[in-house]
Protein backbone atom coordinates (compact mmCIF):
# COMPACT_ATOMS: atom_id res chain seq x y z
CA UNK A 1 0.00 0.00 0.00
CA UNK A 2 1.34 3.42 -0.95
CA UNK A 3 2.50 5.99 2.05
CA UNK A 4 0.32 8.24 2.88
CA UNK A 5 0.99 11.66 3.56
CA UNK A 6 0.43 12.75 7.20
CA UNK A 7 -2.43 15.63 7.90
CA UNK A 8 0.81 18.29 8.75
CA UNK A 9 2.57 16.88 5.32
CA UNK A 10 -0.41 17.57 3.33
CA UNK A 11 -1.07 20.65 4.81
CA UNK A 12 1.93 22.19 3.38
CA UNK A 13 1.26 20.55 0.47
CA UNK A 14 -2.01 22.71 0.34
CA UNK A 15 -0.85 26.33 1.72
CA UNK A 16 2.19 25.86 -1.20
CA UNK A 17 0.94 29.48 -2.92
CA UNK A 18 2.10 31.82 -5.80
CA UNK A 19 3.50 33.74 -3.09
CA UNK A 20 3.84 31.64 -0.26
CA UNK A 21 6.07 28.41 -1.71
CA UNK A 22 6.69 26.37 0.71
CA UNK A 23 10.01 25.14 -0.40
CA UNK A 24 13.05 25.46 2.03
CA UNK A 25 16.32 26.68 0.39
CA UNK A 26 20.50 26.21 0.68
CA UNK A 27 23.33 28.27 -0.81
CA UNK A 28 26.49 26.49 -0.21
CA UNK A 29 29.66 28.00 -1.73
CA UNK A 30 32.90 25.54 -2.04
CA UNK A 31 36.36 26.24 -3.43
CA UNK A 32 36.95 23.87 -6.30
CA UNK A 33 39.53 21.07 -6.13
CA UNK A 34 42.74 20.90 -8.57
CA UNK A 35 40.99 17.96 -10.08
CA UNK A 36 38.19 20.06 -10.90
CA UNK A 37 34.51 19.93 -10.07
CA UNK A 38 32.08 20.33 -12.79
CA UNK A 39 28.12 19.37 -13.77
CA UNK A 40 28.81 15.85 -14.13
CA UNK A 41 30.82 15.35 -11.07
CA UNK A 42 27.66 16.45 -9.45
CA UNK A 43 25.09 14.15 -11.21
CA UNK A 44 27.49 11.41 -10.41
CA UNK A 45 27.71 11.94 -6.53
CA UNK A 46 24.18 12.81 -7.09
CA UNK A 47 22.86 9.41 -8.81
CA UNK A 48 25.30 7.23 -6.27
CA UNK A 49 23.91 8.58 -2.80
CA UNK A 50 20.06 9.02 -4.15
CA UNK A 51 19.42 5.54 -2.55
CA UNK A 52 19.88 7.22 1.27
CA UNK A 53 17.15 9.42 0.40
CA UNK A 54 14.34 6.87 -0.77
CA UNK A 55 11.84 10.00 -1.25
CA UNK A 56 13.64 11.90 -3.48
CA UNK A 57 12.58 9.50 -6.12
CA UNK A 58 9.06 9.73 -5.04
CA UNK A 59 6.14 12.26 -6.41
CA UNK A 60 2.81 12.74 -4.79
CA UNK A 61 -0.19 11.49 -6.15
CA UNK A 62 -3.49 12.97 -5.55
CA UNK A 63 -6.75 10.58 -4.95
CA UNK A 64 -9.84 11.12 -6.89
CA UNK A 65 -12.43 13.14 -5.54
CA UNK A 66 -10.62 14.03 -2.65
CA UNK A 67 -11.54 11.10 -0.50
CA UNK A 68 -8.51 10.87 1.23
CA UNK A 69 -4.60 12.75 1.74
CA UNK A 70 -2.33 12.23 -1.38
CA UNK A 71 0.36 9.18 -1.41
CA UNK A 72 3.90 9.08 -2.32
CA UNK A 73 4.51 7.01 -5.22
CA UNK A 74 7.62 6.30 -7.11
CA UNK A 75 8.08 8.40 -10.44
CA UNK A 76 8.57 5.55 -12.81
CA UNK A 77 10.36 8.33 -14.92
CA UNK A 78 12.44 9.33 -12.45
CA UNK A 79 15.82 11.60 -14.31
CA UNK A 80 18.16 13.22 -12.06
CA UNK A 81 19.36 15.44 -14.79
CA UNK A 82 15.60 17.01 -14.29
CA UNK A 83 16.51 17.74 -10.87
CA UNK A 84 20.18 18.55 -11.04
CA UNK A 85 20.71 21.69 -13.32
CA UNK A 86 23.25 23.68 -13.88
CA UNK A 87 23.58 28.07 -14.26
CA UNK A 88 26.70 30.30 -14.56
CA UNK A 89 26.82 33.86 -13.33
CA UNK A 90 28.20 36.65 -16.19
CA UNK A 91 31.89 37.38 -14.92
CA UNK A 92 33.22 38.72 -12.54
CA UNK A 93 31.04 36.49 -10.71
CA UNK A 94 30.20 38.45 -7.57
CA UNK A 95 28.12 37.43 -4.30
CA UNK A 96 25.68 39.90 -5.51
CA UNK A 97 25.26 38.36 -8.72
CA UNK A 98 24.97 34.69 -6.95
CA UNK A 99 22.44 36.61 -4.51
CA UNK A 100 20.05 37.78 -7.65
CA UNK A 101 20.07 34.24 -9.27
CA UNK A 102 19.16 32.88 -5.40
CA UNK A 103 16.43 35.35 -5.31
CA UNK A 104 14.42 33.81 -9.04
CA UNK A 105 15.08 30.83 -8.07
CA UNK A 106 13.49 30.83 -4.87
CA UNK A 107 10.81 32.75 -6.34
CA UNK A 108 9.97 29.65 -8.91
CA UNK A 109 7.42 26.75 -7.54
CA UNK A 110 8.46 23.36 -7.67
CA UNK A 111 7.11 21.05 -10.27
CA UNK A 112 4.30 18.61 -8.10
CA UNK A 113 4.17 16.25 -11.25
CA UNK A 114 7.92 15.27 -9.88
CA UNK A 115 9.60 14.44 -6.96
CA UNK A 116 9.71 18.00 -5.21
CA UNK A 117 13.25 19.20 -4.89
CA UNK A 118 15.80 20.75 -7.19
CA UNK A 119 19.54 21.50 -7.18
CA UNK A 120 21.49 23.73 -9.07
CA UNK A 121 25.19 24.20 -10.04
CA UNK A 122 26.35 27.43 -10.21
CA UNK A 123 29.86 28.08 -11.78
CA UNK A 124 31.55 31.45 -12.63
CA UNK A 125 31.99 32.15 -8.96
CA UNK A 126 35.11 34.29 -8.41
CA UNK A 127 37.89 33.28 -7.21
CA UNK A 128 37.64 29.65 -8.77
CA UNK A 129 34.20 28.67 -6.39
CA UNK A 130 31.07 27.30 -7.53
CA UNK A 131 27.95 27.06 -5.64
CA UNK A 132 25.25 24.58 -4.88
CA UNK A 133 21.87 25.86 -4.70
CA UNK A 134 18.24 23.32 -3.07
CA UNK A 135 15.30 23.59 -3.00
CA UNK A 136 13.39 21.07 -1.01
CA UNK A 137 9.39 21.48 -0.46
CA UNK A 138 8.17 21.43 3.21
CA UNK A 139 6.07 17.88 2.55
CA UNK A 140 9.41 16.31 2.39
CA UNK A 141 10.38 16.92 5.51
CA UNK A 142 8.73 14.59 7.76
CA UNK A 143 10.34 15.25 10.90
CA UNK A 144 11.39 11.36 11.45
CA UNK A 145 12.99 10.10 8.35
CA UNK A 146 13.57 12.14 5.53
CA UNK A 147 16.74 14.16 5.66
CA UNK A 148 18.08 16.52 2.84
CA UNK A 149 19.53 15.21 0.12
CA UNK A 150 22.60 18.04 0.39
CA UNK A 151 23.16 16.23 3.33
CA UNK A 152 24.00 12.55 1.56
CA UNK A 153 26.57 14.61 -0.88
CA UNK A 154 28.66 16.16 2.32
CA UNK A 155 31.87 14.13 3.28
CA UNK A 156 34.18 15.24 6.35
CA UNK A 157 37.45 13.89 3.86
CA UNK A 158 38.08 15.06 0.53
CA UNK A 159 38.74 11.46 -0.31
CA UNK A 160 34.96 10.94 -0.08
CA UNK A 161 33.52 7.63 1.11
CA UNK A 162 31.96 4.69 -1.12
CA UNK A 163 28.67 4.95 -2.65
CA UNK A 164 26.28 2.31 -1.10
CA UNK A 165 24.84 -0.12 -3.57
CA UNK A 166 21.49 0.84 -5.21
CA UNK A 167 19.45 -2.11 -6.96
CA UNK A 168 16.42 0.58 -7.19
CA UNK A 169 13.45 0.00 -9.33
CA UNK A 170 10.78 2.22 -9.28
CA UNK A 171 7.33 0.18 -8.39
CA UNK A 172 4.96 0.97 -10.65
CA UNK A 173 1.97 3.72 -10.18
CA UNK A 174 -0.99 2.47 -8.64
CA UNK A 175 -3.88 2.81 -10.95
CA UNK A 176 -6.45 5.28 -9.62
CA UNK A 177 -9.28 2.81 -8.79
CA UNK A 178 -6.61 0.84 -6.43
CA UNK A 179 -5.97 4.33 -4.40
CA UNK A 180 -9.73 4.89 -4.03
CA UNK A 181 -10.69 1.48 -2.86
CA UNK A 182 -7.67 1.38 -0.43
CA UNK A 183 -8.57 5.20 0.90
CA UNK A 184 -12.30 3.47 1.36
CA UNK A 185 -11.01 0.29 3.07
CA UNK A 186 -8.94 2.79 5.21
CA UNK A 187 -11.81 4.89 6.12
CA UNK A 188 -13.99 1.85 6.92
CA UNK A 189 -10.99 0.04 9.34
CA UNK A 190 -10.21 3.43 11.03
CA UNK A 191 -12.95 5.56 10.51
CA UNK A 192 -11.34 8.21 12.58
CA UNK A 193 -8.27 9.10 9.92
CA UNK A 194 -11.17 10.17 7.56
CA UNK A 195 -12.57 12.13 10.60
CA UNK A 196 -9.07 13.43 11.02
CA UNK A 197 -8.32 14.15 6.96
CA UNK A 198 -11.85 15.94 7.27
CA UNK A 199 -11.01 18.11 10.16
CA UNK A 200 -7.35 19.04 8.48
CA UNK A 201 -8.74 20.56 5.49
CA UNK A 202 -10.77 23.02 6.94
CA UNK A 203 -8.65 23.62 10.84
CA UNK A 204 -6.55 26.79 11.17
CA UNK A 205 -3.18 26.34 11.08
CA UNK A 206 -1.95 27.55 14.04
CA UNK A 207 -4.21 24.55 15.51
CA UNK A 208 -2.10 22.16 12.88
CA UNK A 209 1.35 23.05 14.36
CA UNK A 210 -0.53 22.67 17.80
CA UNK A 211 -1.46 19.47 17.22
CA UNK A 212 2.42 18.92 16.08
CA UNK A 213 3.38 19.83 19.65
CA UNK A 214 0.83 17.46 21.02
CA UNK A 215 1.38 19.22 24.35
CA UNK A 216 -1.26 20.99 26.65
CA UNK A 217 1.51 23.09 27.80
CA UNK A 218 2.01 24.35 24.09
CA UNK A 219 -1.32 24.86 23.48
CA UNK A 220 -1.79 27.23 25.92
CA UNK A 221 0.98 28.61 25.63
CA UNK A 222 -0.14 29.82 22.39
CA UNK A 223 -3.35 30.54 23.52
CA UNK A 224 -2.07 33.17 25.87
CA UNK A 225 0.31 34.60 23.26
CA UNK A 226 -2.36 34.73 20.65
CA UNK A 227 -4.38 37.12 22.63
CA UNK A 228 -1.61 39.64 22.97
CA UNK A 229 -1.00 40.30 18.79
CA UNK A 230 2.33 40.87 17.43
CA UNK A 231 3.16 44.52 17.49
CA UNK A 232 2.42 46.22 13.96
CA UNK A 233 5.76 46.03 11.67
CA UNK A 234 6.90 47.30 8.54
CA UNK A 235 7.62 44.02 8.09
CA UNK A 236 4.04 42.34 7.42
CA UNK A 237 2.44 43.55 4.70
CA UNK A 238 0.93 41.62 1.62
CA UNK A 239 3.64 39.63 0.25
CA UNK A 240 4.52 39.25 -3.87
CA UNK A 241 5.14 35.91 -5.64
CA UNK A 242 9.19 37.15 -6.02
CA UNK A 243 11.82 37.00 -3.54
CA UNK A 244 15.25 38.66 -2.57
CA UNK A 245 18.30 37.12 -1.20
CA UNK A 246 21.12 38.61 0.57
CA UNK A 247 23.99 37.24 2.99
CA UNK A 248 26.10 38.48 5.97
CA UNK A 249 29.07 36.38 6.93
CA UNK A 250 30.23 36.90 10.53
CA UNK A 251 33.03 34.72 13.29
CA UNK A 252 31.25 32.53 15.89
CA UNK A 253 34.53 33.52 17.77
CA UNK A 254 32.70 36.79 18.46
CA UNK A 255 29.63 35.52 19.69
CA UNK A 256 31.58 33.56 21.75
CA UNK A 257 33.95 36.58 23.16
CA UNK A 258 30.47 38.28 24.45
CA UNK A 259 29.01 35.63 25.46
CA UNK A 260 31.97 34.70 27.52
CA UNK A 261 31.36 38.46 28.88
CA UNK A 262 28.26 39.19 29.44
CA UNK A 263 26.48 35.40 30.09
CA UNK A 264 23.65 33.94 28.28
CA UNK A 265 23.87 31.70 25.13
CA UNK A 266 25.23 32.06 21.99
CA UNK A 267 21.47 32.23 20.59
CA UNK A 268 21.22 34.96 23.09
CA UNK A 269 24.16 36.63 21.41
CA UNK A 270 22.43 36.08 17.88
CA UNK A 271 18.83 36.91 18.76
CA UNK A 272 20.27 40.35 20.17
CA UNK A 273 22.14 41.27 17.15
CA UNK A 274 18.93 40.81 15.10
CA UNK A 275 17.47 43.02 17.73
CA UNK A 276 20.12 45.82 16.94
CA UNK A 277 19.75 45.41 13.66
CA UNK A 278 15.96 46.11 13.38
CA UNK A 279 16.32 48.82 15.27
CA UNK A 280 18.81 50.36 12.59
CA UNK A 281 17.03 49.04 10.18
CA UNK A 282 13.51 50.50 11.91
CA UNK A 283 15.90 54.14 12.05
CA UNK A 284 16.68 53.93 8.46
CA UNK A 285 12.59 53.44 7.14
CA UNK A 286 12.05 56.99 9.55
CA UNK A 287 9.92 54.63 11.44
CA UNK A 288 9.06 55.59 15.13
CA UNK A 289 11.12 53.84 17.58
CA UNK A 290 10.61 54.29 21.72
CA UNK A 291 12.12 52.66 24.28
CA UNK A 292 8.98 50.05 24.50
CA UNK A 293 9.26 49.52 20.66
CA UNK A 294 9.55 45.22 20.27
CA UNK A 295 9.53 43.20 17.32
CA UNK A 296 8.22 39.58 17.91
CA UNK A 297 10.57 37.25 16.39
CA UNK A 298 9.52 33.32 16.07
CA UNK A 299 12.92 31.54 17.23
CA UNK A 300 12.60 27.40 16.27
CA UNK A 301 15.56 25.87 17.65
CA UNK A 302 17.15 22.41 17.30
CA UNK A 303 17.79 21.33 21.12
CA UNK A 304 17.93 18.33 23.09
CA UNK A 305 17.80 17.56 26.89
CA UNK A 306 17.99 20.84 28.81
CA UNK A 307 18.69 22.68 25.88
CA UNK A 308 15.03 22.30 24.93
CA UNK A 309 14.39 24.36 27.93
CA UNK A 310 16.60 27.31 27.60
CA UNK A 311 17.60 27.02 24.17
CA UNK A 312 20.66 27.31 24.11
CA UNK A 313 22.44 26.88 21.06
CA UNK A 314 26.50 26.16 21.39
CA UNK A 315 29.03 26.51 18.37
CA UNK A 316 30.35 23.01 18.82
CA UNK A 317 28.15 20.70 16.39
CA UNK A 318 25.06 19.80 15.96
CA UNK A 319 23.35 19.42 19.51
CA UNK A 320 20.35 17.85 19.29
CA UNK A 321 17.42 15.83 17.96
CA UNK A 322 14.43 18.17 18.51
CA UNK A 323 12.68 21.40 17.32
CA UNK A 324 11.24 23.13 20.16
CA UNK A 325 10.11 27.07 18.69
CA UNK A 326 9.42 29.94 20.90
CA UNK A 327 8.16 33.47 20.75
CA UNK A 328 10.26 36.26 21.37
CA UNK A 329 10.12 40.08 22.13
CA UNK A 330 13.43 41.95 20.52
CA UNK A 331 14.23 44.85 22.53
CA UNK A 332 14.50 46.99 19.72
CA UNK A 333 13.59 49.87 21.41
CA UNK A 334 16.80 49.76 23.82
CA UNK A 335 19.41 51.91 22.65
CA UNK A 336 22.61 50.30 25.13
CA UNK A 337 23.35 46.85 23.33
CA UNK A 338 24.52 45.41 26.84
CA UNK A 339 21.25 45.97 27.98
CA UNK A 340 19.35 44.74 24.95
CA UNK A 341 21.01 41.84 25.44
CA UNK A 342 20.10 41.00 29.18
CA UNK A 343 16.71 41.63 28.00
CA UNK A 344 17.41 39.00 25.43
CA UNK A 345 18.82 36.29 27.88
CA UNK A 346 15.87 36.93 30.49
CA UNK A 347 13.07 36.19 27.92
CA UNK A 348 14.84 32.97 27.10
CA UNK A 349 15.01 32.41 30.84
CA UNK A 350 11.70 33.08 31.15
CA UNK A 351 10.75 30.11 28.51
CA UNK A 352 12.86 27.98 30.56
CA UNK A 353 11.18 28.35 34.22
CA UNK A 354 8.14 28.13 32.59
CA UNK A 355 8.45 25.30 30.10
CA UNK A 356 6.23 27.17 27.51
CA UNK A 357 7.51 26.27 23.79
CA UNK A 358 4.73 27.53 21.73
CA UNK A 359 4.29 26.09 18.30
CA UNK A 360 6.19 23.01 17.57
CA UNK A 361 7.96 19.82 19.06
CA UNK A 362 8.90 17.78 16.18
CA UNK A 363 11.29 14.79 17.19
CA UNK A 364 13.44 14.26 14.25
CA UNK A 365 16.52 11.84 13.39
CA UNK A 366 19.42 12.85 11.23
CA UNK A 367 23.31 11.84 11.20
CA UNK A 368 25.93 13.78 9.79
CA UNK A 369 24.82 17.66 8.72
CA UNK A 370 21.38 18.51 9.61
CA UNK A 371 21.07 21.94 9.23
CA UNK A 372 18.96 22.10 5.90
CA UNK A 373 16.51 19.46 7.49
CA UNK A 374 16.15 20.93 10.95
CA UNK A 375 15.97 24.78 9.24
CA UNK A 376 12.87 22.94 6.82
CA UNK A 377 11.55 22.13 10.72
CA UNK A 378 11.82 25.22 11.64
CA UNK A 379 10.02 26.60 8.56
CA UNK A 380 7.07 24.14 8.80
CA UNK A 381 6.46 25.78 12.64
CA UNK A 382 6.58 29.30 11.36
CA UNK A 383 4.56 28.47 8.16
CA UNK A 384 1.78 26.76 10.56
CA UNK A 385 1.35 29.77 12.74
CA UNK A 386 -0.70 32.82 12.44
CA UNK A 387 0.90 36.08 11.12
CA UNK A 388 -0.35 37.83 14.01
CA UNK A 389 1.83 35.99 16.57
CA UNK A 390 4.95 37.20 15.16
CA UNK A 391 6.76 39.85 12.80
CA UNK A 392 9.82 37.63 11.64
CA UNK A 393 11.07 34.09 11.58
CA UNK A 394 15.01 33.70 13.42
CA UNK A 395 16.44 30.16 12.66
CA UNK A 396 19.78 29.21 14.02
CA UNK A 397 21.06 26.00 13.27
CA UNK A 398 24.61 24.74 14.96
CA UNK A 399 26.64 22.86 11.97
CA UNK A 400 29.84 21.43 12.60
CA UNK A 401 33.11 23.27 13.48
CA UNK A 402 35.08 21.18 10.76
CA UNK A 403 35.54 21.00 6.79
CA UNK A 404 33.19 19.43 4.75
CA UNK A 405 33.47 18.42 1.16
CA UNK A 406 31.54 17.38 -1.81
CA UNK A 407 33.26 15.71 -4.64
CA UNK A 408 36.38 16.78 -3.41
CA UNK A 409 35.19 20.37 -3.34
CA UNK A 410 35.74 22.09 0.60
CA UNK A 411 32.51 23.61 1.40
CA UNK A 412 33.48 27.38 2.41
CA UNK A 413 30.23 28.31 3.34
CA UNK A 414 26.48 27.50 3.69
CA UNK A 415 23.73 29.86 3.82
CA UNK A 416 20.06 28.70 4.46
CA UNK A 417 16.86 30.38 2.51
CA UNK A 418 13.77 30.21 4.99
CA UNK A 419 10.34 30.52 3.43
CA UNK A 420 7.87 33.33 3.58
CA UNK A 421 5.21 32.90 5.33
CA UNK A 422 1.96 34.78 4.53
CA UNK A 423 2.31 38.25 5.43
CA UNK A 424 5.85 38.00 6.20
CA UNK A 425 8.65 40.09 4.61
CA UNK A 426 11.82 38.65 5.84
CA UNK A 427 13.06 35.69 7.03
CA UNK A 428 16.15 35.06 8.67
CA UNK A 429 18.52 31.75 9.13
CA UNK A 430 21.49 31.07 10.05
CA UNK A 431 23.99 28.02 10.47
CA UNK A 432 27.46 27.81 12.28
CA UNK A 433 30.01 26.20 10.68
CA UNK A 434 33.58 25.52 10.68
CA UNK A 435 33.97 28.67 12.60
CA UNK A 436 31.99 30.95 10.71
CA UNK A 437 28.19 32.01 11.50
CA UNK A 438 26.87 32.17 8.25
CA UNK A 439 23.30 34.48 7.92
CA UNK A 440 20.92 34.17 5.21
CA UNK A 441 17.65 36.71 4.66
CA UNK A 442 15.22 35.67 2.22
CA UNK A 443 13.06 38.79 1.57
CA UNK A 444 10.15 39.95 -0.18
CA UNK A 445 11.13 41.85 -3.39
CA UNK A 446 8.70 44.42 -3.38
CA UNK A 447 8.57 45.16 0.27
CA UNK A 448 12.70 44.88 1.21
CA UNK A 449 14.38 46.32 -1.12
CA UNK A 450 16.95 47.13 1.15
CA UNK A 451 17.61 43.48 2.45
CA UNK A 452 21.39 44.00 1.15
CA UNK A 453 21.50 47.07 3.47
CA UNK A 454 19.77 45.35 6.49
CA UNK A 455 22.74 42.60 6.06
CA UNK A 456 24.97 45.42 6.63
CA UNK A 457 23.55 46.03 9.87
CA UNK A 458 23.74 42.49 11.40
CA UNK A 459 27.32 43.00 10.98
CA UNK A 460 27.18 46.38 12.52
CA UNK A 461 25.45 44.90 15.46
CA UNK A 462 27.40 42.24 15.95
CA UNK A 463 30.43 44.82 15.82
CA UNK A 464 28.73 46.99 18.44
CA UNK A 465 28.34 43.88 20.99
CA UNK A 466 31.75 43.21 20.15
CA UNK A 467 32.78 46.57 21.20
CA UNK A 468 31.28 46.53 24.76
CA UNK A 469 34.12 43.83 25.67
CA UNK A 470 36.70 45.08 28.00
CA UNK A 471 39.83 44.45 26.39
Amino acid sequence: MPDRLTALDASFLYMDQPTTPMHVGSVAVFRKPRSGFDYERLVELISGRIGLVPRYRQKIKQIPYGVARPVWVDDTDFDVTYHVRRSALPGPGTDRALNELVARLMSRPLDHTRPLWEMYLVDGLSGGRVAIVTKTHQAMVDGIASIDISQVVLDDSPDGRDDPDDDWVARPEPPSWKLVLDAVGEAVARPGNAVEAAHAAVRDAADTVTKVAGVAGGLLSAVRTAVRPAPTSPLNVPISTQRRFAHARTELEDYRTVRRAHGGTINDVVLTVIAGAMRNWLLSRGASVTPSTTMRAMVPLSVRGEAAATGAISGGGLLGNRIASYLVDLPVGEPNPVLRMHHVAHAMREHKQSGQSVGANALVRVGGFAPPTLHALGARAASGLSRRLFNVVVSNVPGPQHPLYAGGARMLEMYPVVPLAKGQSLAVGLTSYDGGVFYGFNADRDSMADVDEFGDLVTEALAELVATVPQ
